[in-house]
């Protein structure tokens, strides 16, 4: 069961509940990054939150499930509801800046991140160095976990997404550039733009 409420503003609340996780995801597009964070994954609680301080979206996420078995199903429901509330919170897109472009150190690490707010789901990934979707980061977020965040974001916010990592040699510090470099590209592509009148595209509708 899913309930999804646009709120006043650019804000959105989920409540996603499947017999392997319960979810609630709520955001406010033009916040300040401020965030409550709990998905029962702690290394994943690391990501989210330093997602929503470098995009200035404030988040709100609670979320339990079946993470004795793995935190697959957690992490990913997690992504969709995050997906879905940015897609209802961006309304008709209207005054936005659309594209959002980011590259970002995190010590060795350096990951660039590409954002259109297309109203078309596409992710390309790559870069990672060979070893790195098997490393298991605080003992329960596999690496191969990284891409898939990003897959269900883009599908269900319905954006593109170009991500690269372009060094790296700590698993932790990979995934974290690239969660910052997507919040630093999302930040931007979602800001309203004074310049801009109406939909940011010449189809007239994104």
């Amino acid at each position: 069961m899913t309930e999804i409420t646009p709120g006043q503003g650019r804000t959105a609340r989920l409540e996603r509940a499947t017999s392997e996780s319960s979810v609630m995801v709520e955001i406010n597009l033009d916040g300040t990054g401020v965030s409550s964070i709990d998905t029962s994954v702690p290394f994943y609680d690391h990501m989210l939150t330093a997602l929503s301080k470098h995009s200035l979206i404030d988040m709100n996420i609670k979320a339990t499930g079946d993470t004795h078995i793995d935190a697959h199903h957690t992490v990913e429901d997690v992504a969709i509801s995050l997906g879905e509330v940015l897609r209802v919170a961006l309304g008709n897109k209207a005054g936005i800046r659309r594209f959002g472009e980011a590259t970002i150190p995190l010590d060795e690490a350096l990951a660039n991140a590409v954002v259109d707010v297309s109203g078309r789901p596409y992710l390309v990934h790559g870069g990672e160095p060979a070893g790195q979707e098997y490393h298991l980061i605080g003992g329960h977020f596999t690496g191969s976990l990284t891409r898939h965040v990003f897959e269900a974001i883009t599908l269900h916010a319905q954006i593109c997404l170009h991500m690269t990592v372009i060094a790296g040699r700590d698993p932790h510090h990979i995934v974290e550039a690239q969660f910052k470099a997507f919040a630093r590209a999302l930040r931007s592509a979602v800001e309203p733009d004074p310049r801009v009148t109406g939909i940011p595209s010449t189809k007239g509708l994104l």
